[in-house]
């Protein structure tokens, strides 16, 4: 493994003399942009094995993506080559439909600590929650990005990870569409506690998620990409494009159905990946449709 290979994939070509803020936003922003939240691998026939060198084959030479054990595992040894004060977290995803926490982990993310600040990293949670720099981990502050506003809240060693939504301008639709009304315009993505983690202690997660049949990664084949506007998505067969802040306070999405063919061109030309066995589409209905909201 090799720094300057990592560099190459995500088109990384600065100085980076100190591990500092700057730098680490930087890096971050080329990360997310370049390297796609993907579960593709599940609907492949691949098999996806929780090592460092194992995902360093994968997104950085074979040019993939990845979930965000991978791709926040991909991250973690970057930052830590470059010397940054770094661990890992697990988190607890929210899920709208039951509007509570998963009762075990089944996320991780980075915290960073930078001259006696933290920083919460998380490069893996993809779609319209992924945050586009580092955030300073502190309690009921807005930090106001191009994707919305994000915030922590903490209570009792517990730390709760949200964003506040925008209307959805889809042109398709006469009527701005709004999220579930009832809900309010804030969307809890994930909790937290700082106990740092070893990427060993996710091993029984990785093999979880790729043979239970309940999850959402089994159910639909997922690619999303952050852009220099917003994102683009492929979820099944359907290609979404996100441009933040079209209007004032409303994201514009616009939304294409694909054929088979279609499907892979557009992993090639939207995410630059081209896959070495074939893809098996998925988007089992009944789920969440709106993956702006879900992912």
């Amino acid at each position: 493994m090799n720094i300057q290979e990592y560099f190459a994939r995500i088109s990384y070509n600065e100085p980076h003399k100190d591990a500092d803020l700057q730098t680490l936003t930087i890096i971050f922003q080329h990360h997310i942009q370049a390297i796609p939240f993907e579960n593709l691998s599940m609907h492949c026939g691949e098999t996806i094995e929780l090592d460092l060198q194992s995902t360093y084959n994968k997104i950085v030479r074979k040019r993939r993506g990845g979930w965000c054990l991978e791709s926040n595992h991909l991250l973690f040894w970057a930052l830590q080559e470059l010397g940054y004060d770094i661990c890992i977290l697990g988190g607890n995803s929210y899920e709208p439909a039951q509007r509570a926490y998963t009762a075990e982990i089944n996320h991780i993310l980075l915290k960073v600590v930078i001259n006696g600040n933290s920083y919460i990293v998380d490069a893996g949670f993809g779609g319209a929650y992924q945050a586009w720099q580092p955030l300073m981990l502190i309690s009921g502050q807005d930090q106001p990005q191009i994707p919305g506003i994000f915030r922590f809240m903490e209570d009792n060693g517990t730390w709760y990870f949200e964003k506040v939504k925008r209307k959805l301008y889809i042109p398709e639709q006469s009527v701005p569409f709004t999220h579930t009304p009832e809900l309010g315009n804030i969307r809890k993505i994930y909790a937290f506690t700082l106990k740092p983690r070893h990427i060993n202690e996710f091993q029984e997660l990785n093999t979880y998620l790729q043979v239970s049949p309940d999850t959402i990664l089994q159910k639909k084949s997922i690619c999303t990409l952050q852009t220099i506007e917003g994102l683009y998505a492929l979820v099944g067969w359907t290609f979404t494009e996100v441009k933040y802040n079209y209007m004032e306070d409303m994201d514009l999405v616009q939304i294409t159905t694909l054929t088979d063919e279609e499907v892979e061109k557009t992993l090639k030309d939207k995410f630059n990946i081209v896959l070495e066995n074939k893809l098996v589409p998925v988007n089992v209905c009944g789920l969440p449709p709106n993956l702006v909201d879900k992912l």
